[in-house]
C-alpha cells in the first residue's frame, strides 16, 4: 500500500483494501446458532446496465446498518442479487438489437464491478439472479404447489392491457391511472390470465399490518387502504320481466328506501345482457366500447359521469319500485360487485347524474337541521342522519338503520350484512418473452394439466428471436411450444405465458439463506435461522407492489410447509430520493450524476461519505457538488490527522485513566466519550447518519486544536489522549468510509479489519455532569421527554427535539413549520 504521508490516495488505498477483504473473505456468513443473526438486505436491483446514485444512497446506508451490526458481535447476512427479467431489459435488447440474456448477464457483469468498487460488505457467494433456470425452477414448483391448493386459477377477465409494453398490469401496477413501467394510459382488454388468490389473505393482511411496528406508518397505510376493507350490506335487486337479480355492495344501507336507479360498469357482465334484443342494444354496445377506450383517469375524472339505459329495469327489495338499470362510465369492476345502487339525495355522484338524465329523487336521511326537500337540494346530503321516508325505519339513526334495515333484507332472502375487500387477485400472466415461464400445458383431450415436478425448470428457450414491435415469440416457437400432455401422454402445447416479475422478488430474500440449495426452493434448517429479514431498505414506491406481494408470497409459502415466519420484513426503511436542481435525476431532465465519474475522481469513500451525510436516510437527498467536495476535504483532514498522530503516538496505548488531565486534554477526553455516546444514539439506534458524521466531524476538530496546539507538547498523557481520540474517531466513521478507516486503523498499528473490532463504548464517568429533562411537544402534544446537558443552548434543544426517533415518526411528511424553546425545558414542534 501507498505509504505517502501527505494526500491520500483513495484509488490505491481503496483497490488494496478490497481486495484484501475479498482475498480473507471478509463478508462471508455461514450460519451460527451460538451468535444471534442480523439479516440486513436492500432491495436488489434491476440490470440496467449502470447503478446510478439512487443505487448508491440505498445500499450505502445498508452498508453501514451491515458494518455496524457486525461489529455488535451480530452474526450478519448482507447479501447482494439481481432482479432481472423484466420488460426494460426486453426493450433495451430489442434497441440494441441483441438477445435479452445477453443484454441482462452483461448488465449484471457491469453493475457487479461498480459495486465491488463501493466497498459494500456484500456476501458475495450468495449472489443470485431471477432469470436463471436454477432460480426460477422453484418458483415454478411453488406455483405447482399454489395450484394444488387452489392458491392459483385461470380466467378470462377484463384486465388493463399497456399498448406500449404489450402486456397486461395487475391493479397495484396501474399508478394514478398510468402504466407504473412506461407512463402511459393502460386500455381494458378481455384476456385469459392466471390469477394468484391474494383475496384468501386479505384479513390476515390487514390484521398484520397492526403488528408491524418497525414500518413506516405512510406504508402501512397506504396497505390498509390498498386492501380496503369495509363493512356493509350485500343486497339483491331483483330483475323485472326476466329471472336474477343484479348483487349490490353497499356501505349506507341506511339509504335504501331512496335508491331511485342502478348503475353497472361497463364492464359488468349484465352490462350488455340487459340490452340483447332491445330497441337499446346498440347504444349500450357503443357507449361500452367508447367507455373502453378511455383510461381509468378519465373515467374516475369527476367532471366526466356518462350513461347509457340499459332498457331493463330493476325492483327496489324495500319498496318495490321500479329502477330503470343504466351503464355507467364511473362505475368500476374493481370495487364491490360492479354495480352501484344509485342513491341521488345522499350520493354527490349520483345526484349529478340523475340531474343530468332527469332521474327521480327521495330523501331518506334527514341532517340536524332537518329536511331540505329532495326538489331544494343543491347538493347531496352525504352525512349520518335521521331516517325519513323509510317507512318502519323512520326515526332511527343511520348506525342502527343499517342493522334493521339488512336484517330486514335477510328475512326476505334479498340481502345481508358482509365484509367487502378492495384488494383484487394478482394477475400474474404477462404477455412477454423474457420471464419465468408458467408450467402449464393445453390439451385439446386433458384441458389445463400443470407440468410434472421431476420435469422442472420449464426452461425459457434462448434461441427465441425477438420481435422489433416487442410482441412474445414464445406462441410461435413451436419448437419449444408442442410438448406431450403430462397427464395422458398426447399432443400439448405449453402455456406462452410468463409470470410477473414481481412474483421472483416476492421471495428472493429467502433464497438468499439457501442459494445453492438443490433439494426444493428453501433450505428448512438455514431460513429457520436467518428468516425474516430484520432491516430491510428501499423505495416508497414499492408500498403496494413488491411489499404487498412478498407479505402475500411469505404466508402463502408458510402454509405451504416452506417457512415458519409470518411476515418477511421486521422493519423497514424507505429511503428518500437523490435529486439535483430540484428534480429527481434522470436521463431526460439531464441531471444525472454519474457514480463512476464521482469514484474515479473522489473515490468510493468520499461519495459513501456524501450520500449518508446530506441528508436523513428518509428524506430526499439534493446534489451538492460542492458537499462532495466538502465531504473529501473532511477526508483528507481525517488523513493527515490521522497519520500525524500515528507518527507522534508512536507505541503509546490510548488513555484508559489514572493520572489526572486537566485543560484541553480533559475536554478533548470528555468529547471523545460524548462523540461515541451520541453517535451511537444517532448511527446504531436512530439510523440518523447525518448526524452521526457531524459528530465525529466536530471530533475530529477538536482532535486538531489539541494536536497542533503547542503548549500541550510534552505534557504528560498529551499522545494517549489524542491516540483514544484519533482511534474513536476512525472506528466511528469507519461504517461509512471503510476503506480510509481500515487504512488508518493500520498505519496506527493495528492488525486486521475494523468490521470485526467491537463498537466503542463510552465511560459514563467521563461524562459526569449536570443534566436537565426536556419534553418535546408536537403541536401542543408531549411525544417525547429527553436527558440532555444542563448548559445545553436552545440550538441545541431543537437540534436533539428533532433528530429524536419517536418525534420524527409524528413529524414524517409535514412540514415543520416552526420550533419554540421555552424556559430551556420544553420544546413544541409545529407542524
Amino acid at each position: 500500500m501507498n505509504d505517502s504521508p501527505q494526500r491520500y490516495d483513495p484509488a490505491t488505498v481503496e483497490a488494496a483494501w478490497q481486495k484484501r477483504w475479498e482475498a480473507d473473505r471478509v463478508f462471508e456468513v455461514t450460519e451460527d446458532p451460538a451468535r444471534q443473526k442480523y439479516y440486513l438486505l436492500e432491495m436488489f436491483p434491476y440490470p440496467s446496465g449502470r447503478i446510478h446514485m439512487g443505487h448508491v444512497r440505498n445500499y450505502s446506508i445498508g452498508d453501514v446498518v451491515a458494518r455496524i451490526k457486525r461489529m455488535q458481535g451480530l452474526n450478519v447476512l448482507h447479501p447482494m442479487g439481481w432482479d432481472a427479467f423484466g420488460m426494460p431489459a426486453e426493450n433495451a435488447a430489442i434497441a440494441n438489437k441483441t438477445h435479452p440474456a445477453q443484454w441482462t448477464y452483461d448488465n449484471i457483469d457491469y453493475m457487479r464491478t461498480q459495486l465491488k468498487r463501493l466497498g459494500f460488505s456484500y456476501d458475495w457467494t450468495r449472489e443470485l439472479a431471477t432469470c436463471h433456470p436454477s432460480y426460477y425452477r422453484w418458483e415454478q414448483l411453488i406455483f405447482l404447489k399454489m395450484w394444488e391448493q387452489g392458491l392459483v386459477y385461470r380466467k378470462r377477465s377484463l384486465v388493463n392491457w399497456c399498448e406500449s409494453c404489450q402486456t397486461v398490469l395487475a391493479n397495484e401496477q396501474v399508478v394514478a391511472g398510468l402504466c407504473w413501467r412506461c407512463n402511459n394510459e393502460p386500455v381494458q382488454k378481455r384476456l385469459f390470465g392466471y390469477f394468484f388468490k391474494i383475496t384468501d389473505y386479505a384479513e390476515e393482511l390487514l390484521e398484520w399490518i397492526d403488528k408491524l411496528p418497525g414500518w413506516p406508518e405512510r406504508v402501512l397505510t397506504m396497505q390498509r387502504n390498498w386492501i380496503g376493507k369495509s363493512y356493509g350490506a350485500l343486497i339483491r335487486f331483483p330483475l323485472l320481466e326476466r329471472e336474477g337479480a343484479i348483487e349490490v355492495f353497499t356501505t349506507r344501507a341506511d339509504t335504501l328506501f331512496g335508491a331511485t336507479f342502478m348503475s353497472l360498469a361497463p364492464e359488468h357482465p349484465l352490462a350488455l345482457e340487459l340490452s340483447a334484443g332491445t330497441p337499446q342494444e346498440r347504444a349500450v354496445q357503443d357507449f361500452i366500447d367508447r367507455v373502453r377506450r378511455q383510461s381509468l383517469a378519465d373515467r374516475a375524472d369527476e367532471k366526466l359521469k356518462e350513461g347509457v339505459f340499459t332498457g331493463a329495469y330493476c325492483s327496489n327489495p324495500m319498496t318495490g319500485s321500479q329502477m330503470p338499470v343504466y351503464v355507467a362510465n364511473f362505475v368500476l369492476m374493481d370495487y364491490g360487485t360492479g354495480a352501484v345502487m344509485a342513491v341521488p339525495t345522499h350520493d354527490q355522484r349520483d345526484f349529478e347524474f340523475a340531474r343530468e338524465y332527469n332521474l327521480p329523487l327521495i330523501e331518506v336521511i334527514a341532517g340536524p337541521q332537518g329536511a331540505q326537500g329532495a326538489q331544494s337540494m343543491n347538493a347531496a346530503f352525504t352525512d349520518y342522519g335521521t331516517l325519513i321516508n323509510s317507512g318502519p325505519f323512520d326515526g332511527l339513526g343511520s348506525k342502527e338503520a343499517m342493522r334493521a334495515i339488512a336484517e330486514e333484507l335477510g328475512k326476505r332472502g334479498l340481502g345481508q350484512e358482509t365484509v367487502n375487500y378492495r384488494l383484487r387477485d394478482w394477475g400474474i400472466s404477462r404477455q412477454r418473452y423474457w420471464g419465468a415461464p408458467i408450467p402449464m400445458v393445453h390439451c385439446e383431450k386433458c384441458g389445463l394439466v400443470p407440468v410434472k415436478e421431476e420435469d422442472l425448470p420449464v426452461e425459457l428457450p434462448l434461441d427465441a428471436q425477438i420481435s422489433p414491435t416487442g410482441g412474445s415469440p414464445l406462441p410461435g416457437l413451436d419448437s419449444w411450444r408442442n410438448t406431450a400432455c403430462p397427464a395422458c401422454g398426447g399432443p400439448a402445447q405449453r402455456e406462452t405465458d410468463t409470470m410477473d416479475t414481481f412474483v421472483e422478488s416476492s421471495w428472493y430474500y429467502d433464497r438468499y439463506a439457501c442459494p445453492d440449495y438443490d433439494q426444493g426452493p428453501l433450505d428448512p434448517k438455514r431460513t429457520l435461522y436467518w428468516a425474516p429479514v430484520d432491516q430491510y431498505i428501499g423505495g416508497i414506491e414499492h408500498a403496494v407492489l413488491h411489499l404487498l406481494y412478498s407479505r402475500f408470497y411469505t404466508k402463502v409459502l408458510r402454509d405451504l410447509g416452506f417457512l415458519k415466519v409470518d411476515e418477511p420484513f421486521v422493519n423497514l426503511l424507505t429511503q428518500g430520493m437523490v435529486i439535483k436542481d430540484g428534480a429527481k435525476m434522470s436521463k431526460s431532465k439531464g441531471n444525472v450524476v454519474d457514480p463512476n465519474d464521482m469514484v474515479q475522481r473522489y473515490g468510493a469513500d468520499t461519495v459513501r461519505l456524501f450520500v449518508l451525510f446530506a441528508s436523513p436516510p428518509e428524506k430526499d437527498l439534493e446534489w451538492s457538488d460542492q458537499g462532495v467536495e466538502g465531504a473529501n476535504r473532511f477526508l483528507q483532514r481525517l488523513w493527515r490527522l490521522g497519520l500525524a498522530v500515528a507518527e507522534e503516538a508512536g507505541g503509546v496505548a490510548p488513555y484508559a485513566g489514572g493520572g489526572s488531565l486537566g485543560g484541553p486534554l480533559a475536554e478533548l477526553r470528555v468529547k471523545t466519550h460524548d462523540t461515541i455516546k451520541r453517535v451511537t444514539q444517532d448511527a446504531v439506534q436512530a439510523m440518523q447518519y447525518n448526524t452521526a458524521i457531524a459528530r465525529v466531524m466536530e471530533l475530529v476538530n477538536a482532535i486538531s486544536l489539541v494536536q497542533q496546539d503547542e503548549a500541550l507538547k510534552g505534557q504528560p498523557q498529551r499522545e494517549a489522549v489524542l491516540r483514544e481520540a484519533i482511534e474513536a474517531a476512525v472506528i466511528l466513521i469507519s461504517p461509512m468510509a471503510p476503506h480510509i478507516a481500515d487504512e488508518l486503523w493500520r498505519r496506527l498499528g493495528h492488525e486486521g479489519y475494523l468490521i470485526n473490532q467491537p463498537w466503542p463504548a463510552f465511560d459514563q464517568a467521563v461524562l459526569v455532569q449536570e443534566e436537565k429533562l426536556v419534553v418535546v411537544q408536537v403541536s401542543g402534544k408531549v411525544r417525547a421527554k429527553l436527558t440532555l446537558p444542563a448548559d445545553a443552548d436552545d440550538a441545541a434543544l431543537q437540534a436533539a427535539a428533532l433528530a429524536e426517533e419517536k418525534v420524527q415518526k409524528f413529524i414524517a411528511g409535514q412540514a415543520v413549520k416552526k420550533v419554540i424553546v421555552v424556559q430551556g425545558k420544553l420544546v413544541n414542534i409545529v407542524v
